[in-house]
């Protein structure tokens, strides 16, 4: 073993012992001395907010310890116009020019398994070759640890808000499992807006046994009745699947739980699954704008297209007539992409629609121009929002299922 790779294995299993009893805010400062020891003369954390717009700084390490050259206050670097966030959107190094100073700065990419997290922000007399691979693994573990301490801890949570969530949205968000998830045979990634006021739109995608599940949920209004039907939605569709229940099983026990217990309320949604190595993909509709199945750097016109069962939450129920469970066999590289209404009845000014069609030129342009699903979905909300004038009158919710087994 050369003498580096013994120095940050000794590093890593310090830091990652340290871990267990550290405190969230202790973190900036337990990465900043692993750095320390492995060379670098600055690390620092920066967590993308929730829309996806900013990376902001940790709160400042300095506050609990002198740490030189800390962050001050919630430091927050544009996505779209910074060199850090290029190292977000390409989950690629990227290394600053040299200047006067002698020492280097790089942005590394900060990634939970396919998932982005933000990026890390090193320094040192030196970043070559080796130190840049040291730093890799070091931006591993400190995902790790970011993630595993963010659910007990408000710290990371409201470093990526840039305002209070409403209270509907503060329900949908406790449900709401993490944005990107895959593997090397499937991706899934989703977007929901406006982030910190959702009314009833959510969406979940879970891995087990070979399949990839995933749903999008639209609950009718934007109050907070609105919010608790697709909780409600949310947890009977897992509770059903982790039993073994089947797509007709899930529709069925959402209705049933919101005509007991949030009557009155509709929801629309898509239940669905893949089969991730022989790629058949089995869904449900029940009042929702149809999936479109993206081929190469086309749609596949009425691909997926069926006629959608009614709405969940009827008072009379399913009754006799559950909803229709419907087949098709992907092709390696195909996208699944399911949205709700929001997205493609996003209004202008002058009233124009953003359209299915606009829709999926942005995705298709994004994805040929070898963008991960995540990156063509931020790309594309910036693009609603900038039509609708940053401001939605409806939720608008995005995921996109990539089938890659050959990858």
């Amino acid at each position: 073993m050369h003498v580096e790779d013994g120095l940050l294995g000794s590093v890593l299993a310090e830091m990652m012992a340290d871990s267990h009893r550290a405190g969230p805010r202790d973190v900036p400062a337990l990465v900043w001395r692993a750095g320390r020891r492995l060379g670098l003369s600055q690390v620092w954390i920066y967590l993308a907010d929730v829309q996806q717009q900013h990376l902001v700084a940790l709160p400042t390490p300095g506050e609990q310890i002198d740490l030189p050259g800390a962050p001050q206050g919630a430091e927050a670097l544009d996505i779209d116009g910074s060199l850090a966030g290029r190292a977000y959107r390409t989950q690629a190094v990227q290394l600053a020019p040299a200047g006067a100073d002698t020492h280097r700065v790089a942005w590394m990419p900060l990634v939970d398994g396919i998932g982005r997290l933000g990026v890390l922000r090193i320094s040192g007399p030196v970043l070559d070759e080796t130190m840049l691979r040291r730093c890799e693994s070091l931006a591993a573990l400190t995902a790790m640890i970011v993630v595993t301490k963010t659910p007990f801890s408000d710290v990371f949570v409201t470093t990526g808000r840039s305002r209070p969530m409403t209270l509907q949205a503060e329900l949908l968000w406790a449900f709401i499992p993490p944005r990107t998830i895959g593997t090397s045979q499937v991706t899934s990634s989703a977007v929901l807006e406006p982030a910190h006021d959702l009314g009833g739109d959510a969406f979940d995608h879970n891995l087990a046994n070979h399949r990839l599940h995933f749903a999008v949920m639209d609950a009718m209004g934007h109050d907070l009745a609105s919010g608790g039907a697709s909780a409600a939605a949310m947890a009977a569709y897992r509770c059903t699947r982790r039993a073994g229940g089947t797509l007709a099983d899930i529709a069925g026990a959402i209705d049933a739980a919101l005509v007991r217990w949030i009557p009155d309320r509709l929801l629309t949604c898509v239940i669905a699954e893949l089969h991730v190595v022989s790629g058949r993909l089995t869904w449900t509709n029940c009042g929702h704008p149809p999936p479109l199945l993206i081929r190469g750097r086309r749609v596949v016109d009425h691909a997926l297209e069926r006629s959608p069962h009614l709405p969940l939450g009827l008072a009379t129920g399913l009754g006799a007539s559950p909803p229709q469970v419907h087949t098709a066999q992907l092709e390696p590289g195909d996208r699944v992409l399911i949205h709700t209404d929001g997205v493609t009845e996003a209004r202008d000014l002058q009233g124009e629609l953003f359209g299915e069609q606009q829709l999926a030129q942005v995705v298709v342009r994004a994805m040929s121009d070898g963008l991960a699903a995540a990156e063509a979905l931020r790309r594309l909300v910036q693009k609603i929002l900038t039509h609708q004038g940053q401001r939605l009158r409806d939720d608008a919710t995005i995921l996109l299922v990539e089938w890659h087994p050959d990858r």
